[in-house]
């Protein structure tokens, strides 16, 4: 399990650059993109309630999605769906409520909830909302576009550090949309 990429974007641009490294800051999120903060950046969010807790302060894909969505035929690398981090070897929408990943040599993200997908997606590219849900045998919506998170503990975190998963204690809560 290892960080694959990081990204960031200083301004609210729908796909992020990746880069060689990216710092998380306890309680704000990834230092110089523009949804770190304690309270929502999200601009729709923002519009609703700018007083809400930002439990949205770093995005986390799995990269094995991309390897998918590339397989599919779409032009997808690290960044482009607007992710700070893509993951190899985690599966993240299996995780709990709570899990802790431990990045690189300090850094810790407290996972909060499943990303929910956007329109944003199609107008990146035509049909990537679809490509990105999925539907359980149920019939229950299946949302995997990443979870997003908040630090807990900040330090620099780059492609290739490795990945530690903590449960959380007791009954585990299945990840909801954040």
């Amino acid at each position: 399990m290892n960080v694959a990429a990081v990204a960031r974007a200083t301004t609210h641009t729908f796909t992020k650059p990746p880069t060689d490294s990216i710092t998380l800051l306890a309680g704000l999120g990834v230092e110089g993109d523009a949804h770190c903060g304690t309270t929502v950046k999200h601009r729709s969010r923002v519009r609703r309630d700018p007083t809400q807790p930002n439990l949205r302060q770093v995005h986390l894909v799995h990269h094995e999605l991309l390897d998918e969505l590339q397989a599919r035929g779409f032009r997808v690398v690290p960044g482009s769906i607007g992710e700070n981090v893509s993951t190899r070897g985690v599966d993240l929408l299996a995780l709990p409520t709570g899990a802790v990943l431990r990045l690189g040599e300090s850094a810790s993200v407290r996972i909060t909830g499943l990303r929910n997908p956007c329109l944003q997606l199609d107008h990146f590219q035509k049909g990537l909302m679809k490509a990105v849900l999925d539907r359980a045998p149920d019939g229950s919506l299946i949302r995997k576009a990443g979870v997003m998170g908040v630090v807990l503990t900040g330090g620099v975190v780059r492609p290739g550090d490795p990945i530690e998963v903590e449960l959380p204690d007791g009954e585990h809560r299945p990840l909801e949309k954040v």
